[in-house]
């Protein structure tokens, strides 16, 4: 069986310290590694066309409307946007900064939970380095989004829970409290993460530091913390879970691929070694093996349990798969763990693992960069779609160029923005002193009341998720510029004049964008306040 490292259980406090100390620097020279490879990917990816994600300018007016809620995402990413566009207005690294840094804290937290857990500086390295290199973490970090907070936070939780199962102070629970209370304003899902960790201290003997007054006060700052959250959810006649049910019934409707393909749970655990570098799952399973039965591991045994659970809570709600991405830090942690436990064990394994844990850092390296522009466009369109052709052998759409989605969303805007604006100022002057903008999602009217201001462009208003909660801002429906890709016999049924006056369509967008046409209309049948209940698309 494996055996517990040896150096967490010397008597001399000075060791202890000085490994600590050691173990801080080296999360602190990755956490900075992880930023700067942010901060510059953020600064050359603007010049070679990729502007920001739709749902970045959706934060963005979110963030000028702060509340205590929204329909589709908690007030932490609003927050976060004001913050970034308060200090650096649209510059695309200032703007991303603060998830950019989020980021490099779940990189720096991996290493502490690897030094708590008995890894030394090698254990530490390769846990932080599978973290560093995870397409996914790449991808989410690199852009404005609740994501790359969302493990942030619960590492935190996560590491101070560990703390308190080595002796540390109950008082904890105030800093576990807060992390979480904050968590759960970023994300709901920080709700589902709760409920396994919680489960997996009760079915374990580490269950003991639950049973402290310090915990009574944890919950009380969490529940301080999300009370305004949910009140504005009761005053808002519980929105996001009504958005959370029509999220899960289009799911069902359309058929997940894991259900499509008939493999399951299957597809969801490969799905989890795909996002995070497939290599990687060499540390991360056998840190989770580790967890549940490795000799040394006995107090650790709560972190696999929890993630058991988690992980089988989100398959049985349908959540998409990368929902389980944000717990992956601490069973990098663990492997790190185990494969010092591995080559510990002779001399000749020793000798071995002095070769190991340099070339596994040095493969991770390799295909980091090779698997880099699936994460962050650092390749112009062209090479960008030979290069995705040629790895991911995926065929996402037809077209003169191929782009997935997540590249192709970031190369419309202005084409569409100078569209609508072309359109908008070739209409008489009484028509432009009355008139409105309306598209079918959040996407397109917030790229058109980010982008479109400069050009003296009208509020664009929609009834998908919190647009609808932003109301028809006094639009009548005399007359309007609508974007649909309705045809005008349908559109007839609720305008008595339609009149096609633009079609846009950049080649690397994705064909499901819904802007093909922009029609100029007047005569709504009814007026939007009277109808905007029929308008609401939630999901």
């Amino acid at each position: 069986m494996m055996a517990f490292p040896t150096e967490t259980t010397s008597s001399s406090i000075s060791l202890q310290q000085n490994s600590f100390r050691l173990a801080l620097r080296l999360a602190m020279v990755f956490a900075v590694v992880k930023l700067a490879i942010h901060i510059a990917t953020n600064i050359y990816t603007p010049h070679i066309g990729y502007r920001m994600l739709p749902d970045e300018y959706y934060y963005i007016l979110c963030g000028r409307l702060l509340a205590w809620g929204y329909v589709d995402h908690g007030p932490m990413v609003a927050l976060q946007a004001r913050m970034a566009e308060s200090i650096f207005g649209l510059w695309v690294p200032g703007f991303r900064i603060f998830s950019a840094m989020a980021g490099a804290v779940r990189v720096g937290l991996t290493g502490l939970m690897t030094w708590t857990l008995g890894g030394r500086q090698a254990a530490q390295a390769l846990a932080m380095m599978a973290v560093l290199a995870a397409p996914q973490y790449l991808r989410l970090d690199g852009i404005l989004s609740m994501t790359s907070f969302e493990s942030m936070f619960w590492m935190g939780c996560l590491l101070t829970v560990m703390l308190m199962v080595q002796g540390a102070s109950a008082r904890c629970w105030l800093i576990f409290g807060t992390l979480a209370g904050l968590g759960l304003l970023n994300k709901p899902s920080m709700g589902f993460f709760l409920m396994g960790l919680c489960a997996g201290l009760l079915i374990t003997k580490e269950r003991r530091i639950l049973w402290s007054r310090w915990t009574l006060v944890g919950i009380a700052v969490i529940l301080l913390l999300v009370t305004p959250y949910i009140l504005w959810q009761a005053q808002h006649s519980w929105v996001t879970l009504e958005f959370l049910h029509n999220a899960a019934l289009g799911r069902q409707r359309n058929g997940s691929l894991r259900e499509v393909l008939s493999i399951g749970s299957m597809y969801f655990v490969l799905s989890q070694i795909r996002t995070l570098n497939p290599l990687s799952a060499l540390i991360w399973v056998a840190g989770l093996i580790w967890l549940l039965m490795g000799k040394g591991a006995r107090q650790w045994r709560w972190i696999g349990w929890m993630y058991l659970i988690f992980a089988s809570i989100m398959f049985a709600m349908n959540a998409k798969d990368y929902y389980v991405d944000p717990v992956y830090p601490v069973l990098f942690a663990a492997g790190g763990v185990a494969w010092q436990c591995i080559f510990a064990l002779t001399q000749d394994w020793q000798r071995i693992g002095r070769v190991a844990f340099p070339l596994m850092n040095g493969l991770l390296i390799i295909t980091g960069l090779v698997l880099l522009p699936m994460s962050i466009p650092v390749l112009r369109p062209a090479p960008l779609s030979r290069y995705y052709i040629t790895i991911s052998k995926l065929k996402v759409y037809e077209g003169p160029i191929m782009l997935p989605g997540y590249y192709g969303d970031r190369m419309y805007q202005q084409q569409f923005v100078d569209e609508v604006a072309r359109i908008y100022n070739s209409l008489p002057a009484q028509d432009r002193g009355k008139i409105g903008i309306f598209t079918p999602n959040y996407e397109l009217s917030s790229v058109l009341n980010v982008l479109g201001a400069k050009d003296g462009l009208p509020i664009a208003i929609s009834g998908h998720n919190n647009y609808w909660i932003w109301g028809p801002h006094g639009y009548t429906g005399e007359v309007m510029i609508v974007v649909s890709e309705e045809t005008p016999e349908e559109l007839r049924d609720v305008w008595s004049s339609v009149q096609i006056v633009g079609r846009t369509r950049h080649p690397y967008a994705a064909p499901n964008v819904g802007f093909d046409y922009i029609y100029l209309v007047r005569g709504r049948v009814r007026p939007y306040a009277a109808d905007w209940n029929n308008i609401k698309a939630f999901g």
